[in-house]
């Protein structure tokens, strides 16, 4: 998995209220909040909306410290993988009109898999 794929899901993750996270959520305030002094001068926010990480302004080696600071929590908490079980959940809102280039580019690179097919009904 890429490093800002990876970044963007574990602190996902962390914010998250997902009861079968198999990380707890100690170890999740105290992973984003690490990544938050990482981006950003400011203290965390305590408010769980406002608590998402701003990448667009990071540089390469902001993303490589903020991968590596999730794998070095990770680690040494003894997580090895992420599990979590949680059914699709509809958007929060809307996306705006400057998300929208960037995702039809990814629905181009991930694209819906096809419906499955039914096969024809035997008379």
């Amino acid at each position: 998995m890429p490093e800002l794929q990876f970044v963007l899901m574990v602190a996902a993750l962390c914010t998250s209220d997902l009861p079968s996270l198999n990380i707890s959520q100690e170890l999740r305030r105290t992973i984003f909040d690490r990544c938050w002094a990482l981006v950003s001068s400011d203290p965390p926010p305590t408010d769980p909306r406002e608590r998402v990480l701003d990448l667009r302004t990071g540089t390469e080696l902001t993303l490589d410290a903020l991968a590596t600071a999730i794998r070095e929590l990770l680690t040494s908490a003894g997580v090895t993988v992420l599990t979590w079980e949680h059914p699709p959940s509809e958007p929060s809102r809307s996306s705006t009109p400057q998300a929208k280039p960037l995702i039809d580019r990814l629905q181009q690179l991930y694209p819906d898999p096809p419906p499955e097919s039914t096969p024809p009904e035997a008379n």
